[in-house]
């Protein structure tokens, strides 16, 4: 290839291969350059990494196998070390809210990647999942993970359902991708956002994708897939001046989309208190918060974000369940702090 170059280094246990586009193939597909220059990796294999977030140009992570790469840039390869194609169980404690023989409820804590990926190939739930329920775990879901159905940010806490057989899987499924539109799912976040909305409840319809820049990102875009939230706000908290400064929003989902919440607060002008992702340019309005309220964000160090309902059919009986987790201690802090100064309550 004219100009181009394969350079490779080892790096934690696993390999990094740097190339760089020659003149012949800026233009192309990266998944097309990564085959042709690295025939040592099959072209499954590339197209896993890419889309966990092991590829890079610059500091950027690209997600998009058909992103297309220019003239002298140098794509840098992750390869983590070869691990056992299916995880292992490893003791992790579970907070169990539920449980029976089809499926079982967790409260996940903040910081529980929910499945093995690139970066996180151990210490997962999944693997607390196969070590609590040993071969009952169903495997539609492939072995990467078993009787998952639905995921929560690695910071964000709350309910998690995951299916331990066959049926229980192709019915949870059913209802997550139905989202209550004809069923009786439920799926319920308490979100602490800037800002307090002009409305006190309200809809947003707006289709994400990926970013088109920072593909580690979502976005709203046109064309991208159906995304529906309805939000209504729960109570508003003053500022050290007496203004309205946050709010406690709860949200309704109607579609499941990677990050969407967050996506869409963020949308429409009021991120997630704590969300480095998607409200970084809002990190100066804490000084506008009282010293509690600004100790008690900066000790959460996440998004301020909680799924505290899960309403869903059982998957056998056809029993609707219903179940509410409070607040955890790091979001009951800083509710408490906000609330320390003026105080509007709303229902």
């Amino acid at each position: 290839m004219q100009g181009s170059s394969v350079q490779g280094s080892v790096s934690n246990g696993g390999k990094r291969l740097e190339v760089t586009v020659g003149g012949d193939e800026g233009s192309a597909r990266l998944d097309r350059v990564l085959a042709a220059r690295l025939p040592e990796l099959s072209r499954s294999r590339l197209k896993a990494l890419i889309l966990e977030g092991a590829v890079r140009l610059g500091t950027g992570a690209v997600r998009d196998p058909a992103y297309h790469v220019g003239k002298g840039d140098t794509i840098i390869i992750d390869v983590p070390e070869a691990v056992p194609a299916e995880p292992k169980g490893e003791k992790i404690a579970l907070d169990i809210v539920y449980e029976d023989d089809d499926i079982i409820v967790i409260d996940k804590p903040r910081g529980l990647v929910v499945h093995p990926a690139a970066g996180h190939e151990t210490g997962t739930l999944v693997n607390a999942l196969i070590a609590h329920c040993g071969t009952s775990l169903s495997g539609i879901g492939g072995v990467r993970r078993p009787g998952i159905v639905h995921r929560l940010d690695k910071d964000t806490t709350g309910l998690m359902v995951v299916a331990k057989n066959d049926l229980a899987h192709q019915s949870l499924s059913a209802q997550f991708a139905d989202h209550g539109r004809t069923g009786e799912m439920r799926r319920g976040y308490l979100a602490f956002v800037w800002g307090v909305p002009s409305r006190q409840r309200g809809t947003i319809e707006a289709p994400i994708d990926r970013h088109p820049h920072a593909r580690d990102k979502m976005a709203v875009r046109p064309g991208g897939r159906e995304a529906v939230t309805h939000w209504e706000v729960r109570q508003t908290f003053a500022g050290r001046d007496g203004k309205p400064v946050a709010s406690l929003v709860g949200c309704e989902l109607e579609t499941g989309r990677t990050h969407q919440i967050r996506v869409h607060l963020a949308h429409i002008g009021h991120p997630l208190m704590g969300d480095a992702v998607y409200g970084p340019h809002f990190k100066t309005k804490a000084s506008q918060l009282g010293p509690q309220a600004q100790a008690a964000l900066t000790a959460l160090g996440r998004q301020a974000l909680h799924a505290y309902l899960l309403v869903l059919e059982h998957p056998r009986s056809g029993e609707l369940l219903h179940w509410e987790s409070p607040l955890p201690g790091d979001l009951r802090l800083l509710r408490e702090a906000l609330a320390s100064g003026a105080m509007t309550q709303t229902v």
